[in-house]
């Protein structure tokens, strides 16, 4: 199969690259600045995109192929003021519009188009489990998970199989969300956020890449799919992994006000969260290799060998 990945140079892209590649998959990621991009691995290329059209990719398409749709303004790229928020809503609904060309000039239509999105579209619930059945929220990120959801729901009308990836927080080696966990507990200053009782979903980079290799490779696959951990984490019971993880204290509290000074209106993601559960992905099978957040935390943050 040929897959086709928008936002390829983000974390999960090239997490989802390496592993499709090495399974037999062609992989294509799209960039629209091709020389900046690293040199790609042995069963991938870099094709030009302009983030907007299907120009210059449509070519691509077969019945053969899938469209992997990641690509996105980093949430946490800067403080969420007005013009950072119409990019991070502009930015997706940029790209969907882009597969949805694409799809719409190719001579045939794709396999499937796996459309990213968030748990963040259903708002903040406290400690109510939520899964893919529950409704949207109405604040900011949820507004913005809802339109990135629509942004390519016309592929479905021309008989296009269409997962979406409801993610959680992942958590990857690399993830500029645990170094920002982590830093304090560095400095032996670690301790919950807010309240510590609000609730973060997360899930493994493991799982993530593997659950949407699932997706990817089950014909009968479509609709919302919560991507999180079967075990969602309080804030509390999460600064005390890490301080047992990292050998570390973890008593030390970062109030509500301060993270909201630190971080504006994106702070609203840690101090109120959701409870979000993979009800679809278990209904499936599929098999967690992380689904309580201690050993997950353990595979990451342990040194790697010299």
């Amino acid at each position: 199969m040929r897959t086709i990945i928008t936002g390829g140079s983000g974390l999960i892209g090239r997490a989802l690259a390496a592993q499709l590649a090495q399974a037999g998959h062609e992989i294509v990621l799209l960039s629209r600045n091709p020389g900046k991009m690293p040199a790609p691995s042995d069963g991938m290329r870099v094709a030009r995109w302009d983030g907007k059209t299907g120009e210059g990719w449509a070519d691509l398409i077969n019945s053969d192929t899938a469209i992997v749709n990641l690509a996105g303004e980093n949430l946490s790229a800067k403080l969420w003021d007005d013009e950072q928020k119409r990019l991070i809503l502009q930015s997706r609904l940029d790209a969907g519009a882009a597969v949805v060309d694409a799809v719409e000039r190719a001579e045939a239509r794709p396999a499937a188009v796996i459309q990213s999105s968030g748990v963040g579209y259903y708002g903040p619930h406290g400690a109510e489990i939520l899964d893919e059945t529950a409704p949207p929220g109405d604040d900011f990120l949820a507004e913005v998970c809802v339109a990135w959801e629509a942004s390519t729901a016309a592929v479905e009308q021309a008989g296009v199989r269409r997962p979406i990836i409801r993610q959680g927080v992942v958590l990857s080696r690399d993830a500029v969300v645990l170094k920002r966990l982590t830093l304090p507990f560095s400095f032996f200053a670690g301790g919950t956020i807010g309240s510590g009782k609000q609730w973060l979903s997360w899930i493994h980079m493991a799982d993530e890449v593997a659950a949407i290799r699932l997706l990817l490779e089950t014909p009968s696959a479509s609709g919302p799919f919560n991507l999180t951990a079967p075990e969602a984490v309080r804030f509390d019971a999460l600064a005390r992994t890490l301080g047992r993880v990292m050998g570390r204290p973890s008593f030390i509290p970062a109030p509500a006000f301060a993270v909201r000074a630190a971080f504006g209106e994106m702070g609203s993601m840690v101090l109120e969260g959701q409870r979000a559960v993979p009800a679809r992905l278990l209904e499936m099978g599929f098999t967690f290799t992380y689904p309580k957040i201690e050993p997950a935390l353990r595979d990451l943050l342990k040194k790697p060998a010299r």
